[in-house]
């Protein structure tokens, strides 16, 4: 349960970091330039550079923390598709006789 959830906002956080990282302008201007300029500064109302500056932090940050409790809660899960997937395919063979 703990784990589908921590998937779910993991995803959710993928999805809000690119878009983050996509409105940000660049040096080429980035995809805000698409938006009219300043517009997707001005989009977040008078505090939209201050959400745009630190927005990737927070989501950065949120974003490692859900990879590493994903990685920590898969070990102690301890299944592996690929073990139980390979399992029924395995057959024991008699080693062969030495002449």
């Amino acid at each position: 349960m703990l784990y589908s959830l921590i998937l779910i906002v993991h995803v959710f956080v993928s999805f809000v970091l690119i878009a983050v990282i996509l409105l940000q302008a660049g040096r080429g201007g980035g995809l805000s330039d698409s938006f009219g300029g300043g517009a997707a500064q001005s989009m977040f109302g008078t505090r939209g550079a201050l959400y745009l500056t630190r927005a990737p932090t927070v989501c950065a940050t949120v974003f490692m923390l859900t990879s590493l409790s994903l990685a920590v809660s898969s070990v102690q899960r301890g299944r592996s598709l690929m073990e139980h997937a390979a399992a029924p395919h395995k057959q024991e063979t008699a080693p062969a006789e030495k002449r």
